[in-house]
């Protein structure tokens, strides 16, 4: 006997409210790591972080506000795509990024941001 639906999107939504909001409150935390790795084609790297970890604390926090949920899920899954630029970047200058992730883990990433844009918006929609 597995869980009834209702507890395993209530489970994802906590989850993933807590991974967004640790993510979003990390851009705070350790602002240079998250500023080096923004492709240079995008202008203000410390803006585009703090801007960026406003936005993930936002929305891990409105998916725990049931009239907000499905709004902040949609949000998010439109930042995660936002985001492929990013991993985009890291994988083609891998040599670079080695220290924050190896080359196996950059290739793995794009096609799990897809699976995670996936897993919110199944959360977050009723």
């Amino acid at each position: 006997m597995g869980l009834p639906p209702d507890a395993w999107k209530a489970a994802s939504v906590a989850l993933l409210a807590l991974m967004f909001v640790g993510a979003g409150v990390m851009h705070f935390v350790r602002p240079r790591m998250f500023e080096a790795i923004v492709p240079p084609s995008l202008p203000w790297p410390r803006t585009a972080v703090l801007v960026s970890g406003v936005a993930e604390i936002a929305g891990g926090v409105g998916l725990l506000v049931e009239p907000l949920r499905e709004v902040a899920g949609w949000a998010l899954a439109a930042m995660l795509l936002a985001f492929l630029p990013v991993h985009v970047y890291m994988l083609r200058e891998a040599d670079r990024f080695a220290d924050l992730a190896p080359r196996w883990a950059l290739w793995a990433r794009l096609p799990l941001q897809f699976v995670l844009v996936g897993w919110v918006v199944w959360a977050a929609t009723p």
